[in-house]
């Protein structure tokens, strides 16, 4: 296959060039495959099932460098998958002695299963080493922003005051959730051994007096989790992946739709590290990473309910239910590596402006902080007076561009209440820095 033949990832920056993109490349499918394929007789040949030659003949036979990876492309047409022919060429690679223990006992599913959990196995690492830098960066921006106050906004509108410490903090909570949730699944991905129609039937057939303690020594072989039972049309773990990188993929759009919405010019709260050109317009510095995070959040629902969709299995082998699963598992695998990756970039060079944030605490004219007069006021008026008085002062500030405070010190009614100190909007950001310190108390 040539360069301009294989999938790079032209029209796709946010995983291109990511360790995610090499480990779910083609070369990289094929390598699990041939991996499973080796595994498969190793594992045989511990249980006395296969000579430990013929282990040795087909782990040096599977190397991927003696296969072309575009023909077994095309030729997977044939029998809808690539391991029928796979297992062609690594039998004629092996040699007519040790031939016939590749593949011994086993169903193309078995093979493109497991091949499938190496690939996520392998993909995961550096994904969660990517969420790891960015719990870092994150926690390191909610401590030193703990105080910083800023505009809480709801239905994008200004609410009351929070922090950028608590904000940072949100952040990686979701960080650690997605990592949390990854780390399980990924520890539970399974290898796949069942046979024809998941009974081990063939094993048997072969000599095994307990043919169920050979997906046992398979899975050790490959470094996976044991199966309880083949899961061939129960597809838990494939849903399970689908649900923990959909939730990955989501908490870090979430983390770059804020940074989007905060980086806009007429807001300019953060900024991008080193932010991207334009073709068109010299002075623009886009918010790249961000945008990649966010494209990849919108794609990623919809690969999770493909994933999903394949429970719905019929038999003891589907046709199609798990044909489907392959382009979308790799599409999330590599949304999400590239997500990862760009949101440790983004959270390491995020600059804050925390000059800009106390400059919009006083775009409302002092209303931001309405609800704590209101509260406390009506003590003082009786909440029926508060409420009425807060209302016209409101409505005063608004269209003769006064200050909140200002119009509350000309009131009579409320000469013996030190009001600068209510209209302080950094006085008013409850416990956003209590609340700030136990998220960071989580590891």
């Amino acid at each position: 296959m040539t360069s301009a033949d294989s999938d790079t990832g032209l029209l796709a920056p946010g995983w291109a060039g990511s360790p995610a993109a090499a480990e779910t490349a083609d070369a990289a499918f094929l390598r699990a495959l041939l991996d499973a394929e080796a595994a498969l007789t190793r594992a045989q040949a511990a249980l006395g099932l296969a000579p430990a030659g013929a282990a040795t003949a087909v782990t040096e036979a599977a190397d991927p460098a003696g296969f072309d990876v575009a023909s077994l492309a095309v030729r997977a047409r044939g029998g809808g998958n690539p391991v029928i022919p796979l297992v062609a060429e690594l039998t004629r690679a092996v040699g007519a002695e040790h031939g016939p223990y590749v593949h011994r006992g086993a169903t193309s599913q078995d093979v493109m299963d497991t091949a499938m959990m190496l690939v996520a196995h392998r993909a995961l690492g550096p994904v969660l080493a990517d969420l790891d830098r960015c719990r870092r960066a994150l926690a390191r921006l909610a401590a030193e922003h703990r105080d910083t106050p800023m505009p809480g906004r709801t239905l994008t509108q200004h609410a009351v005051p929070t922090t950028f410490g608590l904000k940072a903090a949100g952040w990686r909570s979701l960080v650690l959730d997605a990592r949390d949730r990854m780390t399980a699944v990924r520890g539970s991905l399974p290898a796949q051994l069942g046979g024809a129609a998941g009974t081990l039937a063939a094993f048997s057939a072969y000599g095994a007096a307990d043919a169920t303690a050979l997906p046992g020594a398979y899975a050790r072989e490959l470094g996976l989790a044991e199966p309880l039972l083949p899961w061939h049309t129960l597809r838990t773990p494939v849903a399970d992946l689908a649900g923990c990188l959909a939730f990955a993929a989501g908490a870090l759009g979430k983390l770059a739709v804020d940074v989007l919405t905060l980086s806009r010019t007429e807001i300019a709260e953060v900024a991008e590290g080193s932010g991207g050109g334009s073709s068109a317009m010299p002075h623009k510095a886009n918010p790249v990473r961000s945008t990649l995070i966010v494209a990849a959040a919108r794609r990623a629902p919809q690969l999770a309910a493909t994933l999903y969709g394949s429970l719905v299995a019929e038999d003891e082998r589907p046709a199609g239910a798990w044909h489907a699963e392959w382009e979308p598992l790799r599409d999330l695998l590599r949304l999400v590596g590239g997500a990862a990756r760009d949101a440790a970039e983004l959270t390491e060079g995020l600059r804050v402006r925390p000059e800009a944030m106390r400059d919009h605490l006083r775009l409302t004219h002092g209303l931001i902080v309405s609800e704590r007069l209101s509260a406390e006021l009506a003590p003082v008026l009786g909440r029926a007076r508060a409420k009425e008085l807060l209302t016209e002062l409101a409505r005063r500030a608004y269209q003769e561009g006064r200050d909140l405070g200002e119009l509350l010190i000309q009131e009579s009614e409320l000469e013996e209440i030190d009001v600068s100190s209510l209209i302080d909007p950094a006085r008013y950001t409850g416990s956003a820095g209590t609340l700030t310190d136990r998220a960071l108390e989580r590891r």
